[in-house]
């Protein structure tokens, strides 16, 4: 495993992050924990979790399956870099109740101390924010997390779904108070969804955060997913049957699986060695509901792509280009 800074801070963290969106909804608990103990062998120190994650009725339920995992000991705790998320809302659905969600002072207090009764730990090493509270100023915000910061509850702040101008405001809002600010954003970002790169890397870049992309695999779309139908008969589901029933979009897919083919390339081993090549980022979130994938996702970190298939992918895949020039001159 490869290590790097996140941002702009003293953390090392591994260039692979573990998503845990799936334990709980999909992988039980007991395979959940063999999955985390075979990503700290392969070398992952970085797992990434939010309090909603368990949805509907078992809100938290992830995070629950975190914790019992660290229970078992064995450092499991002190070895991982602890990411968690807060905005989402807590209560049962269609619970009419307020302040049981977003990112004002008080619902950040109480879903802290709830993360941390089920992650069964004193402190969480990152705290971000799911989503942006468009309702509640960025001084209450800072408030609320230095606070956390002074009790030992949290060490370090991120964002998640920021657009580029509200990592600008919120970072200089906490250059403003004297507080530490961002140092990472969580954003969608793979070869068929590279919209950040317009604004939200060039910002995390400028205000020194690391970039964490979620979806590397685009739902599903670059994981082999045409040759798995015609090998397998496994179709397509959710969103990527509904991106492949564009012409346009199936034709780019077969393209690139192609190309990697040509090349004897795994194509979602290389949607991740991809990301690992791109400016700003610290490492692709790799959400895994079974051992087999794991292990193809910690492959993806020794696979180096060539000039000619990285010129290939942007031919298939082209960016946006640059603020202000991909809209204007």
């Amino acid at each position: 495993m490869e290590y790097t800074q996140l941002g702009r801070t003293g953390l090392k963290v591994s260039r692979l992050v573990l998503g845990t969106m799936n334990f709980g909804p999909l992988t039980n608990e007991a395979d959940s924990h063999t999955i985390m103990d075979a990503a700290l062998d392969a070398g992952i120190n970085f797992f990434d979790t939010a309090n909603v994650y368990g949805w509907g009725d078992n809100k938290g339920r992830t995070e629950e399956i975190l914790g019992t995992w660290f229970a078992k000991g064995g450092d499991r705790r002190d070895k991982v870099v602890l990411a968690t998320k807060v905005y989402g809302n807590m209560a049962g659905d269609g619970d009419p109740w307020p302040n049981h969600d977003k990112l004002s002072a008080l619902n950040i207090r109480r879903a802290v101390d709830a993360s941390l009764k089920r992650l069964q730990t004193d402190h969480i090493d990152l705290y971000q924010f799911h989503h942006i509270d468009r309702s509640t100023p960025v001084e209450e915000i800072w408030q609320a997390i230095d606070t956390l910061i002074q009790q030992g509850k949290i060490l370090y702040a991120g964002s998640s779904n920021f657009p580029g101008w509200k990592i600008a405001q919120t970072n200089e809002t906490a250059r403003r108070l004297g507080s530490y600010g961002l140092v990472s954003e969580q954003c969608l970002y793979n070869l068929v969804e590279r919209r950040a790169e317009m604004e939200v890397i060039p910002a995390a870049q400028e205000y020194g955060l690391g970039v964490i992309p979620w979806s590397p695999l685009g739902g599903g779309l670059l994981g082999g997913v045409i040759k798995k139908e015609v090998q397998g008969g496994r179709r397509a589901s959710g969103r990527s049957a509904d991106a492949l029933a564009d012409t346009a979009t199936r034709a780019r897919i077969q393209s690139y699986e192609d190309l990697l083919d040509k090349h004897g390339i795994d194509p979602g081993e290389a949607a991740l060695a991809w990301l690992l090549t791109r400016p700003g980022v610290t490492g692709p979130i790799v959400g895994p509901r079974t051992l087999d994938q794991l292990e193809s996702a910690v492959r993806a970190v020794g696979v180096t792509l060539s000039e000619e298939v990285l010129s290939s992918l942007d031919e298939i895949f082209p960016g946006p280009g640059p603020s202000p020039e991909a809209f204007a001159w």
